[in-house]
């Protein structure tokens, strides 16, 4: 039985605090956040500088080896030495200081709803949906491959809670449908259930451009348009260590000619793709951002980049990946670092390696977010419905998420310290002893004093037990439930929902078929 079909089921009983009855669900509104806190430094200028030093010699001394022609080309044509008989390319530090000239600090993301366009960069900071695992699950159906129809319920669950700025890239792998043209279905169900702006596939130039045309036809503007204000973003991801495959660099080239921002995003964890220690993974992930953030500027000078970081521990005993450890914390703390030092967007991401929504969900992903926000990270990707190190796309996870981002954001949230905040006259007005319920500054303040959450329950335990003793993980599952109940789809307008079909149906004609 699939997701969709099952949420008349356990929507019953009492609701959280959150919200009770008929009224929807209570959260807070959809914003550009920005964090107004320094970010946190854990390296000193000079530990920075030695990361950075140890990169440039990486870079021309040993080199990144590509699997394209055409970007070989590219560095050549700059007077990089090029190996063509190893593919590896060795740059000196010129040229990356060069590039580092051109690339902007910041830029924006503008979806089909243009109230909801992204500015990153600075002290902004977004947070993402879950992207690319080949599973689902949720508590009623288990755990099982991912599928269009759970695809489509989580496009909805990210346009419904506010807290999800950005689509990631597939938040599930619909397996029954063709490899070769499901991306463009996927980019449907973005355009078509949500406004957001979404991260598009960039494993090859064909599914990257797709991904353009289809967003430009959805806000009503040409390609060339869309290059000025752009309207997706991809990740390239690095195979560390130092490999940059041929499809991923032909979609960072058709990203980048059409003013597409990418993230360089090496996939660093310590002991397996990286030497063990973290100095080391920070140099490697360092000396890969770079490689990649110089190809985008000797594709298209100006071309929009973020400096992308995931580095993190494996498990000695068994070599899985583990995050949201002390040392993943440290790395989103100081990859922010390094980031700033060349003015670069920042991106990083939250994860956790728990197989189930449990405890350890829960700590992993807070020790993750809190090293994400306070290294000044501008866009966290994977933020809401990862789980099992990024195997499996979490229904009930999801609603935990929403609620650790919705308790950041209230963190960030600026305090007002005006006369009538502090209070003085309603201190004076109770006397010793006495409280404050009653008093006009308790009153006024009554429904927004506090933050109120999704999925908490603040009840005494002689009531939480009287109303069925429901743990968190229980009122996650009632709370997505509810939320694919209220979700409202954003309106298409009929012509562009007709071209959107008619340049489908011409690319899958182009693709062929192919087998799932």
């Amino acid at each position: 039985m699939s997701a969709r079909r099952t949420t008349e089921g356990r929507g019953g009983g009492r609701r959280n605090r959150a919200g009770r009855g008929d009224a929807p669900i209570a959260q807070l509104s959809w914003q550009n956040l920005q964090n107004p806190y320094a970010p946190m430094e854990l390296a000193t200028p000079e530990q920075i500088e030695a990361i950075h030093a140890t990169s440039l010699r990486i870079l021309s001394e040993l080199g990144i080896r590509v699997l394209s022609t055409r970007v070989m080309d590219l560095f050549e044509a700059t007077g990089a030495k090029v190996d063509r008989d190893e593919g590896v390319v060795r740059m000196d530090a010129e040229l990356v200081d060069a590039s580092l000239q051109t690339v902007p600090s910041s830029f924006t993301l503008t979806g089909r709803n243009p109230d909801k366009k992204l500015v990153i960069g600075g002290r902004n900071t977004a947070f993402g949906l879950v992207a690319g695992p080949p599973n689902v699950h949720d508590q009623i159906n288990g755990r099982r491959p991912g599928n269009m129809e759970d695809y489509e319920n989580f496009i909805r669950l990210a346009h419904h809670f506010n807290a999800i700025n950005i689509i990631g890239n597939q938040v599930t792998a619909p397996m029954e449908m063709p490899a070769n043209s499901r991306h463009l279905d996927t980019y449907h169900a973005n355009l078509r259930l949500s406004d957001l702006s979404f991260h598009c596939t960039a494993i090859g130039e064909g599914r990257a451009m797709d991904g353009i045309n289809m967003m430009a036809i959805a806000r009503g503007i040409s390609t060339e348009e869309m290059a000025k204000d752009p309207g997706l973003i991809t990740i390239i991801s690095v195979n560390s260590p130092r490999l940059l495959d041929g499809e991923m660099a032909d979609g960072l080239i058709a990203m980048a000619e059409h003013g597409q921002p990418v993230s360089i995003t090496p996939f660093t964890l310590m002991g397996a793709m990286t030497p063990v220690t973290l100095p080391a993974a920070l140099a490697q992930q360092n000396a890969e951002a770079l490689f990649g953030v110089v190809l985008t500027q000797l594709v298209n000078p100006g071309a929009p980049v973020m400096y992308g970081a995931f580095t993190s521990n494996v498990d000695m005993k068994s070599g899985a990946p583990a995050f949201g450890t002390p040392e993943n914390t440290k790395a989103n703390l100081i990859a922010g670092q390094l980031a700033r030092r060349y003015k670069l967007p920042y991106r990083t991401s939250n994860a956790n390696a728990s197989n189930v929504v449990d405890l350890q969900a829960a700590y992993e992903t807070s020790m993750a977010t809190w090293g994400a926000v306070m290294g000044g990270a501008n866009m966290i990707y994977h933020a809401a419905g990862w789980l099992e190190g990024g195997l499996t796309a979490s229904y009930e996870k999801l609603v935990l998420d929403v609620e650790i981002i919705q308790n950041m954001m209230e963190l960030l949230k600026p305090i007002d310290f005006s006369e009538d905040e502090l209070g003085f006259d309603a201190i004076a007005d109770v006397p010793t002893g006495g409280h404050f319920f009653g008093t006009s500054h308790t009153l006024d303040r009554y429904e927004t004093a506090f933050y109120k959450p999704i999925l908490s329950d603040w009840t005494n335990y002689e009531a939480w037990e009287a109303a069925g003793a429901k743990d968190a993980l229980t009122r996650a599952t009632e709370t997505w439930q509810r939320a694919l109940k209220e979700y409202k789809e954003p309106v298409l307008e009929a012509a562009v929902a007709e071209e959107l079909n008619a340049y489908i149906a011409h690319r899958k004609e182009e693709i062929g078929t192919d087998e799932p």
